[in-house]
């Protein structure tokens, strides 16, 4: 028996709206990859950025780990990043 990879992670990127569409299964990885876009889309002047999970399929405790960490650092910042649906 052959255990199958997790689909990929992808990324439909909205810049105007400032929003990201991700789907497939987030890994540490994708998440990584997640935190530049989300750190180009507020260098590109966006105070508010969303970030729409309703198509993943899966995490990882270190992809959740490394999204929650992107929330802080924007946090810091004084801009908000939005998670739908919320982590828990």
């Amino acid at each position: 028996m052959t255990t199958r990879p997790a689909p990929a992670m992808h990324e439909v990127v909205d810049v105007r709206r400032g929003s990201v569409r991700v789907s497939g299964h987030l890994t540490s990885q994708g998440a990584d990859l997640l935190r530049g876009t989300v750190e180009s889309l507020f260098r590109g002047g966006h105070r508010r950025v969303l970030v729409d999970l309703g198509d993943v399929r899966g995490t990882d405790p270190a992809g959740v780990h490394v999204l929650r960490d992107v929330e802080r650092v924007v946090a810091a910042r004084g801009a908000e990043l939005v998670v739908r649906p919320p982590l828990d």
